[in-house]
């Protein structure tokens, strides 16, 4: 069945109404095309449109479609054009004219408009419990890491010492960010389009602000032409997901290099991880790199819908049917890049002591040591050379920092003595940088209390 016929002559082309059709993805929505077409409904008798008989009806039938679609009784047909046209159909099937009535003052396009910012608004819900599950693991192995040292990185190169606990709450406050950006972008979608109707609003005496209110939005969408032609929470949901899957993949590319045997720092459990066909050694993190890979597919819906939009005139166009599957993938691939994400990172296990032996071969004490020289009045300039001195000598002899004799520093700068050895031990080295936002254990105590309250 088709809500438009009565304008034709001839039946849509076979092929015409497989391209034109959108139940194979909109289906999805049916629990909120259905509470959707109750709060209209209500609105409908309350402001004398239609009966309180055809109201009653109309409810008792969409909730007994709703309850036989979610428990299978009831099998959505895969020839209807989209989830409206087989919801109403299959309720004027049922309750006769009375379900013809459901229609009135709206259209498919405000239908539409309300129901996937109802659907969408469920899957902000899912992924932020996942973003404040993740985010708790991370917490929890903060706190058990927090002294553990290890070497921090800039271009891939040894740098100055940290904890594998700081290190970790890195990843913590970029999914915070996250989580505030989905949210205030789930508050801005929160406003309901229904009774736009098709683009101009209606003649009838509707109330938008009875079925927003009812439906949970914080208000209705003021202008009817918006209303229906607005993409704007698709476009930046996606955005958001996509820089949730960003950090994610960068999350992923460290837990990569990490479980490599160059690095060895973790080790995944086997439950997340797959071995070779024909290498009998290999432990392989496929998830992820498949994490790693499925970032592009969601930064590929957010260029679907950006592209999608960029040349639309007002106000609905049927190109904005391309919007449910990109928004769709783009929350399908998040949530399930998660699910994998949070038990793998639970069940890691840290090598505290590769860390530490990384962290002693990489002269990343350097710089406490030029920072000890300008304590002694040294300019830092002048400190700076002469430690750079020092560690192209360690290069040369295949020693370290800490090897050198106190005769080997004076040579190099006479302001060194034995108080320098203290300096350049990396506990202590790690324990001295205690300015916020530092890897001192205690500052990374600190920094797990406070995510945890921010998470909540």
């Amino acid at each position: 069945m088709q809500l438009w016929k009565g304008r034709f002559k001839k039946e849509l082309d076979e092929k015409t109404n497989d391209f034109n059709s959108s139940i194979s993805f909109d289906s999805r929505m049916y629990k909120q095309d259905i509470d959707g077409s109750i709060a209209h409904a209500t609105m409908l008798q309350s402001r004398g449109i239609i009966s309180a008989e055809d109201l009653s009806l109309i409810v008792k039938g969409l909730n007994e479609i709703k309850k036989e679609i979610t428990d299978g009784t009831l099998t959505i047909d895969p020839n209807a054009e989209d989830i409206h046209t087989f919801v109403e159909g299959e309720l004027t099937k049922r309750i006769g004219d009375a379900g013809k009535r459901l229609h009135t003052a709206r259209s498919r396009n405000d239908q539409v408009a309300v129901d996937i910012r109802l659907y969408l608004r469920d899957e902000c819900n899912e992924v932020l419990k996942l973003l404040t599950e993740l985010i708790g693991v991370i917490a929890d192995k903060a706190e058990k890491y927090a002294a553990a040292v290890m070497p921090g990185y800039t271009h891939m190169q040894r740098a100055q010492p940290i904890t594998f606990g700081h290190h970790l709450l890195a990843y913590a406050e970029m999914l915070l960010r996250d989580k505030d950006r989905l949210s205030d972008a789930a508050e801005r979608m929160n406003y309901s389009p229904l009774g736009c109707c098709a683009l101009a609003g209606t003649t009838y005496d509707t109330d938008r602000e009875m079925t927003a209110e009812a439906l949970g939005f914080n208000g209705a969408v003021q202008n009817s032409l918006d209303g229906v032609s607005d993409r704007d929470f698709c476009l930046e949901l996606a955005s958001v997901l996509s820089i949730i899957m960003m950090h994610l993949s960068r999350f992923s590319e460290e837990i990569i290099l990490w479980c490599s045997w160059e690095f060895k720092f973790v080790e995944l459990d086997d439950a997340f991880s797959t071995g070779s066909s024909i290498m009998p050694q290999k432990k392989n993190p496929d998830i992820t790199e498949l994490v790693r890979g499925k970032t592009g597919r969601v930064y590929g819906d957010l260029i679907t819908l950006l592209t999608m939009m960029k040349g639309l005139p007002l106000a609905y166009n049927k190109d904005m049917q391309e919007d449910k599957e990109a928004i769709f993938d783009a929350f399908d691939t998040v949530k399930i890049c998660l699910v994998t994400f949070i038990p793998m990172l639970s069940t890691m296990k840290a090598l505290p002591d590769n860390m530490r032996r990384a962290a002693a071969e990489g002269f990343i004490n350097a710089t406490d040591c030029a920072d000890w020289l300008v304590g002694k009045g040294i300019p830092f300039r002048d400190a700076y050379k002469a430690t750079g001195e020092l560690v192209a000598l360690c290069i040369d002899r295949g020693t370290t920092l800490e090897e050198l004799s106190l005769d080997e520093y004076k040579k190099v700068c006479e302001a060194f003595d034995e108080g320098v050895y203290e300096k350049i031990n990396l506990d202590n080295c790690v324990n001295g940088r205690t300015s916020l936002g530092g890897p001192a254990p205690e500052n990374v105590l600190g920094q797990v209390k406070r995510v945890r309250e921010l998470n909540k």
